[in-house]
């Protein structure tokens, strides 16, 4: 996890196309060029989490392989 004052400035936060203005959604920001953050967009004053690249990309894949979904 990733103390809040060390996470990237509000304008670098990005949200999905697809998110709704209800405040349901995750937000992720790039910082170095390994290195990605997320966090809740409804708490966003709460540390986040931070990510290697090639572990984001496994995340996301598990996500999409559709043998893990019920």
């Amino acid at each position: 996890m990733l103390d809040r004052s060390a996470a990237p400035s509000l304008s670098s936060w990005r949200r999905s196309s697809r998110s709704t203005g209800a405040n349901n959604c995750v937000e992720a920001a790039v910082r170095g060029p390994d290195l990605l953050l997320v966090r809740d967009s409804k708490d966003v004053d709460q540390d986040c989490l931070s990510f290697s690249a090639p572990a984001w990309r496994t995340f996301v894949a598990a996500l999409r392989d559709p043998g893990l979904r019920p």
